[in-house]
């Protein structure tokens, strides 16, 4: 088809076009603080409480994973991309801290030694299930949820109209390489009659 262009895969191919992924800041316990991390390659993994992300062991979230077992993470809003921009911040060169994370408005985890973003709508509290290395640089961290706290305006119930929830509730998406969207409008997907999970 003339309406397709053939991608080189000798290099990576993300860049050359945009994809809808969630934005989440992935919580880890560093020495005796707590560092924040944006993160949008992280999804469920299966239909149990299981999550996944992708990081790289070059990074402090893969270490201090490693090293407590634990992680938290945050559904920020469309309003607080702010918020989760700032949380990317570099590190000083001379301390190897992340500063404005400290001033970043957290809550604490109840289960585990973690804490939140504040004002976010969704919230999960991870235990380590495993680390899969090998995805050249990357590897997937995946921890199983223990714990999980949804804000009453992004709770899904049976007699509210979702397209309106959606509406009041929009959700943050993150547009590879380097934008993002407000969802506010959606549409029932056309599942077949006979569609099962």
């Amino acid at each position: 088809m003339e309406e397709l262009v053939e991608l080189d895969c000798d290099s990576p191919i993300w860049d050359r076009f945009y994809t809808v992924n969630p934005l989440v800041l992935i919580g880890s316990k560093e020495e005796e603080s707590y560092n924040l991390a944006p993160k949008h390659m992280a999804t469920a993994l299966g239909w149990e409480n299981y999550f996944g992300f992708v990081c790289t062991p070059d990074h402090q979230t893969y270490q201090n994973i490693k090293e407590h077992r634990v992680f938290t993470v945050s559904y920020p809003r469309a309003q607080q991309t702010v918020l989760a921009s700032l949380a990317a911040t570099c590190r000083c060169e001379k301390t190897g801290e992340k500063p404005i994370v400290c001033s970043l408005p957290t809550f604490p985890a109840k289960k585990i030694d973690g804490v939140f973003i504040k004002d976010g709508s969704l919230f999960f509290e991870c235990t380590l299930d495993r680390f899969i290395d090998g995805f050249a640089k990357n590897s997937l961290i995946v921890g199983k949820i223990t714990a999980a706290y949804v804000d009453r305006d992004y709770l899904r119930c049976s007699d509210d109209d979702e397209q309106q929830m959606v509406y009041k509730a929009p959700l943050l998406a993150y547009l590879d390489p380097g934008r993002f969207a407000e969802i506010k409008q959606s549409c029932a997907f056309p599942f077949p009659a006979d569609f099962r999970k």
